[in-house]
């Protein structure tokens, strides 16, 4: 599903290089939930990024579903990151002048389709996260985790093969952040792939296998079942 050979990334200025990632090599397969471990600043965003076509590795190459990604234009990358990926943050994202199911409805508008088929995507997208009857509602009346929820919502409303989350309780407490898990281990359940950045080891101990990046390298992974 996901294959890494060999990637590496490096940040220059007019004064520093900064090398992000060296030499990764990373294999996720179709169904699997990876959790990403390691420091701050050790290069686990980064590597989400490039995972996620956001950004390109200086060298080394990345295939998903069995495609190189190598030859691959702005505008190629940008429709299969639309049709392949759902991104979840740590800080939600939402536009707070927007209703929650237009938020849910925005990465459906890159695509084609009318304004019914999207309404009824974003529809059962909030109802599969227990939202449904929050849709007229604003994001600032909405808990924190309830925000999160939409922007999950969000995430798979185009119905992605994997999903990418970046540290995504971070901003929630203990019991918000155990209910957005429940949901992305249900997610998983039903067949989407998930790579999670987390810096909670009770979190990464439910999902299938923890990756660990310290200064930009992976260090030996280990191999979890799900509890």
């Amino acid at each position: 599903m996901i294959k890494l050979n060999k990637v590496s990334k490096t940040y220059r200025t007019d004064k520093v290089e900064t090398l992000a990632l060296r030499d990764i090599d990373l294999h996720v397969r179709e169904g699997e939930f990876v959790a990403m471990m390691g420091p701050s600043g050790c290069g686990k965003s980064t590597l989400l990024n490039i995972i996620g076509l956001l950004d390109r590795p200086g060298q080394g190459s990345v295939e998903i579903g069995g495609v190189s990604m190598k030859g691959h234009g702005d505008r190629q990358l940008a429709a299969l990151r639309n049709r392949t990926f759902g991104f979840i943050f740590q800080s939600f994202h939402l536009i707070p002048d927007l209703r929650v199911i237009d938020n849910v409805e925005l990465p459906l508008l890159y695509r084609s389709g009318g304004g019914a088929e999207r309404r009824r995507l974003a529809r059962e997208a909030l109802e599969k996260v227990g939202l449904g009857a929050r849709m007229d509602h604003y994001p600032n009346q909405l808990s924190g985790g309830q925000q999160q929820r939409v922007a999950i919502a969000r995430a798979i409303v185009g119905q992605p093969k994997i999903l990418l989350a970046d540290e995504p309780t971070g901003n929630l407490d203990s019991k918000m952040g155990e209910e957005v898990m429940d949901i992305l281990l249900k997610l998983n359940g039903e067949g989407t792939t998930v790579v999670m950045v987390t810096h909670d080891e009770q979190e990464a101990r439910r999902t299938n296998r923890i990756v660990r990046v310290f200064d930009g390298q992976l260090v030996t992974p280990e191999h979890l079942h799900a509890a």
